[in-house]
């Protein structure tokens, strides 16, 4: 008979509908024997039967005999007595320090939501089967452990605001969901839209490092410190050199323009009337203009006392680039908005209520490298950052789009060259090189690679020879990239010489 009861046995395993007889007791089955014991009632009253629903006596002041729970509660946990228990539990842990802002978690009210959550659907039948004194306790007990009324109490609350955000950041977003922390009230001071290196025609070399401005003279290769800002949490953000070469502009962080006299090493003056920092410069004889931060351009005349000769206010954001063209006929500005204004000449407009000529908008993304092509006075280079990579060509006299070119990499600065038909670009991501272009079927020459950080910056040398590149990795780096012709070498050092002359004597 031994096969027989296997037999039974492994089809009372297969089959899934069946009653469980064998392993531990459930748990409202424990808790049924528990109570059942606490009353001394006997444990013949509890009934374990396989084919059965167990039964509870809920009622043992006026009934002795037990009542079967309703199909509506099989899945229950029995009540005992009609007091509702509060639940228990551990605090849960919060999580540890983040590099984003992240509100004080002793205003999140765990406990309140865990007992709001099991006691949802139980509050009015444990209402009803409370008496008035009962139900004055569990209110008060809500207010002592909750910290307050549960009903007008809220699960999550901020008590402290999101810091706001620095001066010197564009959005607030930014500060909430930062990937570093930083100390308090400081603000990183960003050279992505910043124009550092300048070449004049005296073959000197102005870099700007932080609060300092150096030369380096290409000649014999010395260093001298031209200036340094008092305070050292300010910094230098554009530096431009007079056409002559004599005179150095200079933007700082606090938004002012200096002028130097660099033969003296003396300051000459200090122009002021900008909101925020000074980021870009270019020269238009006696003109200097600078653009901000706050989207506007300052027009100064060098030679008088109110040096504020004009504004434009064409951008709604930082201003990225900012160049005269050859004949000073029209000024070209690129924005952190993306866009690329191009404004008439001071001669033809007081610039107080100037419009823009062309305002153009392909670019995707911030418009920082600018330049004028030195055999036509009106077509303009213009290149776009990250989310756009192009290079595009514009006619200003007429607001024609020449040609446009996809790099494939964000767009830093652009050069001509004045002896060929060509152009250099510095780039960013990926391969953070300098391309020479030939122009305009726009074929490349050569790449140039070294630099392993964006290239943001570029100069070229007074004989057009040499460029010189300045990356986001804190290196300089010279380039050899076009021949010289000592012909016209020669004409330019003359005519150059002639220039200075008369500019000194202005100036005087």
């Amino acid at each position: 008979m031994t096969h027989f009861n296997l037999e039974n046995e492994l089809n009372s395993i297969l089959r899934m509908d069946a009653p469980i007889t064998k392993g531990p007791s459930m748990r409202w089955q424990k808790k049924t024997e528990e109570n059942d014991n606490n009353v001394s009632v006997s444990s013949s009253a509890v009934n374990v039967s396989t084919s059965k629903t167990p039964m509870k006596n809920l009622n043992r002041s006026t009934s002795g005999q037990p009542k079967t729970p309703s199909a509506g509660s099989s899945g229950k946990t029995p009540k005992s007595g009609g007091k509702n228990k509060t639940p228990g539990g551990h605090r849960p842990k919060t999580p540890g320090g983040a590099d984003r802002f992240i509100p004080n978690r002793s205003s999140t009210q765990f406990e309140l939501g865990h007992f709001k959550i099991m006691n949802e659907g139980k509050e009015a039948e444990s209402d009803q089967l409370m008496s008035p004194s009962q139900q004055e306790y569990q209110r008060v007990m809500s207010q002592n452990l909750n910290d307050g009324d549960i009903a007008s109490n809220r699960i999550i609350s901020f008590k402290s605001k999101a810091p706001s955000a620095p001066e010197g950041y564009q959005s607030n977003l930014r500060v909430l969901y930062s990937t570093c922390k930083t100390p308090s009230g400081s603000v990183k001071k960003t050279t992505t839209h910043l124009n550092l290196l300048d070449w004049s025609v005296n073959n000197h070399l102005a870099v700007c490092l932080g609060p300092s401005v150096y030369l380096w003279n290409a000649a014999n290769g010395e260093i001298n410190q031209l200036l340094q800002l008092e305070n050292p949490e300010e910094y230098v953000g554009a530096v431009s050199w007079i056409k002559e070469g004599n005179y150095l502009a200079v933007g700082t962080s606090t938004g002012e323009v200096q002028l130097w006299d660099v033969a003296n090493t003396k300051r000459l003056r200090n122009m002021t009337g900008h909101a925020a920092r000074v980021g870009s410069l270019s020269w238009n004889s006696y003109i200097v203009s600078s653009g901000s931060r706050s989207g506007n351009i300052h027009h100064h005349d060098v030679r008088v006392a109110q040096h504020h000769v004009g504004t434009l206010a064409g951008h709604t954001q930082e201003v990225c680039g900012l160049k005269w063209s050859p004949d000073g006929k029209y000024l070209a500005s690129g924005g952190n908005d993306n866009l690329l204004n191009v404004w008439p000449s001071l001669i033809t407009n007081s610039g107080s209520e100037c419009q823009p000529i062309h305002s153009f908008s392909q670019h995707q993304a911030a418009v920082k490298a600018l330049a004028w092509c030195p055999w036509q006075s009106s077509v303009l280079a213009s290149g776009g950052g990250t989310a756009d990579r192009h290079i595009r060509f514009w006619n200003c006299n007429t607001g024609a789009c020449l040609n446009s070119v996809d790099t494939k990499s964000q767009v830093c600065a652009l050069l001509w060259s004045s002896d060929y038909k060509e152009l250099i670009s510095s780039h960013g991501f990926a391969l953070n090189q300098l391309t020479i272009w030939k122009y305009p079927t726009m074929t490349k020459v050569s790449e140039l690679i070294g630099h392993t950080a964006r290239v943001l910056h570029m100069a070229m040398s007074p004989d057009g020879s040499t460029v010189v590149s300045a990356g986001a990795d804190e290196t300089l780096r010279l380039w050899k990239c076009f021949a010289v012709d000592e012909k016209k070498k020669k004409a330019q050092q003359s005519a150059s010489k002639e220039k200075r002359s008369a500019i000194a004597m202005t100036m005087r």
